[in-house]
């Protein structure tokens, strides 16, 4: 017999990631057992309590919570790349209406990549910026889209608003209250990073072959759309149209439990316990 001889033993095989460690990460820890989530050191639940999304995102580049000069100064560095290319608003403007918007989301990063006069490039800086002109135009092209494809005019964003507030602002054309602004902020704080989920490793298996970011982060986005990821936030919306009104939630979940149907939104299946988003975003 020649090769690897039958020792009549099914080989088996794990068609997903739960489970296989393939990396560390010191950028955020996720314990399923204690419902903890950790950002480089810091629990989730002081960091939406007291934080900013700006915090944290030097908090999850720089690894440490920044100065006030180096709040500031990423405070501009965001504001300076808060707008999208004319040719993107235009190929936007060409999608059929009724296009899933995390197709859009996901088809618009490789446009943006063809607007980086060096979007190869690998040093530490270039990739700072990179990284931050995503951060600055994702929320971008989600509220171009919303608006466009509702038939409205693009919003173009304000230099003197914070991230949350900004979005919100080119979203709905209309600057938000401090209440709205900050359950935004609170709500991108607590969505800033999982631990080493099927999109981060997406985004880490593309960036290992020397691609660049957008590449990476386009096909992070294709990850994140499917139903067994972020894509589960859309099913808990489609099941909250099947509910309809808050008169109709007990009947729903009992003739779900009858049936042995999946209620969704009831957090991360990581977690043993509570999720501890859940807890701050209930």
């Amino acid at each position: 017999m020649t090769g690897q001889e039958n020792t009549g033993q099914l080989e088996t095989k794990n068609i997903g990631l739960r489970g296989i460690v393939v990396a560390d990460s010191t950028i955020s820890k996720v314990d399923g057992e204690k419902g903890i989530l950790i950002y480089r050191g810091f629990d989730i639940a002081a960091l939406a309590r007291e934080g900013t999304f700006e915090e944290v995102v030097h908090l999850l580049l720089e690894g440490e919570l920044p100065t006030a000069d180096e709040l500031d100064g990423l405070r501009r560095q965001l504001a300076e790349c808060r707008f999208l290319p004319e040719a993107v608003l235009d190929a936007l403007r060409t999608l059929p209406k009724e296009a899933v918007p995390m197709d859009v989301l996901q088809a618009t990063v490789p446009l943006l990549a063809m607007h980086d006069p060096e979007p190869a490039t690998a040093t530490h800086a270039d990739c700072r910026r990179q990284a931050l002109g995503l951060i600055c135009r994702l929320p971008l092209v989600v509220a171009a889209w919303e608006r466009l494809r509702t038939g409205k005019q693009v919003v173009a964003a304000r230099a003197d608003l914070g991230h949350a507030a900004n979005f919100l602002y080119t979203l709905h054309g209309e600057v938000p209250d401090k209440e709205k602004a900050r359950i935004m902020d609170v709500v991108l704080i607590l969505h800033a990073d999982h631990g080493f989920n099927a999109s981060t490793f997406t985004t880490r298996q593309i960036a290992s072959t020397r691609a660049h970011i957008y590449a990476a982060i386009a096909g992070a986005l294709g990850s994140l759309s499917g139903e067994l990821h972020g894509g589960a936030n859309y099913r808990v919306y489609q099941m909250l149209q099947r509910i309809g009104s808050k008169d109709r939630v007990r009947e729903f979940v009992t003739h779900a439990l009858d049936n042995k149907e999946r209620i969704m939104g009831m957090g991360h299946a990581v977690y043993r316990v509570t999720d501890p988003r859940a807890k701050i975003l209930g």
